[in-house]
């Protein structure tokens, strides 16, 4: 006997607000208890449009046209929202509205932008974790239990008395996954799941979903690589251009022409290469950026000492050198890149840019010569045009040159017709990518990326190779974070870990 779906979608189409095509066409999807589905595909495939729209953050109306339908099931005796008959949409305006609170109750969703989720009230990781149980009214003795197993699950038990806004990019994703997970919904959609993790998150990732499997929820995963949670799934559905193109086992999909035409990324960078000759150069004599003896701790806040973050790092690096900097989650990697351009000031030691001591510098000043992508591009982008994002504070550095400086940058990374727009319309691997091409305009002496691969579909991080390339091609230096081993041993001429805060060789 086949057990009946817990979330049936049928959508004939989506479109938002404006936009001339469909985002999602024709696409089914269904979800068993206990069972794990797969939706992969390249950059602007639809994958994060169809998470929101099953999560109930979209529907027709205020959000776009939407045509088809949405069931959603009590998956063990309890009562869904919308338990006895399909919800039917016919993009008009007396279209049924889906209640969010109570769509909620049922079906979970964690968004590429992970933090997003998180409730900005709660100052500690335990409150974040107790904020959905709170809101279901639970008694406390059992919520903390609760709280107590989704930390040990998620690998957060010794952050429970941290402040949220202090946790790294990865801790946060875990954080808001566990967060989703402790209300243990019929039905848990994740976004990029394993983006930014590093190898004991993403394990503890894929921990959290074995558990909920385990006790009936479906949870489906949205992610532009075959990664190993991907690989686990009992099925594939394959989006390209908006539409299901390919669907069945990951055995029967796996390396397929209808695969690989999408951009999927594949372990181990199947499909994916890096080009010798872009890293095949060593650093000159030149010092591009020096690090002397820094050491940082933020603020103790709760805390009654200071914590160091870290701790006496020295580091040169050369014109025409690519460095890569790994390490675990909350290890101090994006607070290092922080100090290259005075973003953060160290409390002892030096950070020097062509010789030149930053120190008393403007962080405005310093990034004339100093440019840093961050881990979050949606926190540097601000313009109502790509065009208007690259030129912003462009003509200062380059005068009636800076539109084709603009231009040439926006290009490289693949906007050559995107000019107009608006940045908050672009998928995430998409701003990633205009936040590259706001960093190489200003043609900088040294680059520093804060995960640059994160959401980047192959087809991305080819563009990603040649933008490095070409930077260490005309003498600057690179420092990229990553968590991504594989890509940071094939493009980096060297590769080093920061733990405990200090740096050693990877």
């Amino acid at each position: 006997m086949r057990t009946a779906p817990v979330l049936d979608a049928r959508i004939a189409s989506f479109s938002y607000h404006g936009e001339d095509g469909a985002v999602l066409d024709d696409v089914q999807i269904a979800a068993a208890p206990g069972t794990l589905t797969a939706v992969l595909g390249g950059s602007g495939s639809g994958k994060s449009t169809l998470g929101r729209l099953l999560a109930g953050w979209l529907s027709g109306g205020h959000a776009g046209r939407f045509t088809g339908s949405l069931h959603l099931r009590a998956a063990s005796g309890g009562a869904a929202p919308e338990d006895s008959a399909p919800l039917e949409f016919r993009g008009t305006p007396d279209d049924p509205r889906i209640n969010p609170a109570l769509w909620s109750e049922h079906v979970g969703f964690v968004p590429q932008d992970a933090a997003s989720l998180l409730s900005t009230v709660a100052s500690t990781v335990a409150e974040e974790l107790a904020f959905g149980l709170e809101n279901r009214g639970m008694e406390r003795h059992l919520m903390r239990t609760e709280v107590a197993h989704a930390a040990e699950a998620a690998g957060l038990t010794d952050l429970l008395e941290r402040d949220p806004a202090t946790l790294s990019g990865g801790e946060l994703r875990r954080l808001a996954v566990a967060s989703s997970a402790i209300t243990r919904p019929s039905v848990l959609i994740l976004d990029e799941p394993l983006g930014s993790l590093d190898d004991a998150g993403a394990a503890s990732v894929r921990r959290l979903v074995s558990r909920l499997l385990d006790s009936g929820t479906a949870v489906i995963v949205l992610s532009q690589a075959a990664d190993e949670l991907a690989l686990s799934a009992a099925r594939w559905l394959v989006l390209d251009g908006g539409t299901v193109t390919v669907r069945g086992t990951p055995a029967g999909l796996a390396g397929s022409p209808g695969l690989l035409h999408t951009g999927v990324v594949f372990p181990g960078g199947a499909g994916h290469s890096v080009s010798p000759p872009r890293r095949a150069g060593t650093a000159t004599a030149e010092t591009v950026l020096e690090l002397e003896r820094i050491s940082f701790g933020y603020p103790a806040g709760r805390r009654k000492t200071r914590p160091t973050v870290l701790g006496d790092v020295s580091l040169t690096v050369g014109a025409g050198e690519i460095v890569a900097l790994t390490g675990p989650n909350g290890a101090g990697k994006s607070t290092l890149l922080r100090h290259f351009n005075g973003l953060l000031r160290p409390d002892e030691g030096a950070v020097r840019i062509r010789g030149a001591d930053i120190a008393g510098i403007p962080t405005g000043r310093v990034a004339d010569r100093v440019g840093l992508l961050f881990q979050h591009p949606r926190d540097q982008l601000f313009e109502r045009t790509v065009l208007r994002e690259v030129l912003f504070g462009l003509e200062r550095t380059f005068g009636p040159s800076a539109e084709a400086k603009a231009r040439a940058a926006l290009d490289a990374v693949g906007f050559a017709d995107q000019l107009h727009i608006h940045p908050q319309e672009l998928p995430a691997s998409r701003q990633r990518l205009l936040a590259l091409a706001t960093v190489l305009a200003r043609q900088p002496d040294l680059i520093a990326l804060d995960e640059p691969t994160v959401g980047l579909d192959r087809h991305g991080l080819d563009r990603l190779d040649d933008a490095i390339g070409a930077a260490v091609e005309r003498g600057a230096a690179v420092v990229m974070v990553t968590h991504d081993l594989a890509y940071a041993k094939a493009m980096a001429h060297r590769v080093l870990e920061l733990k405990d805060g200090r740096l050693r060789e990877a």
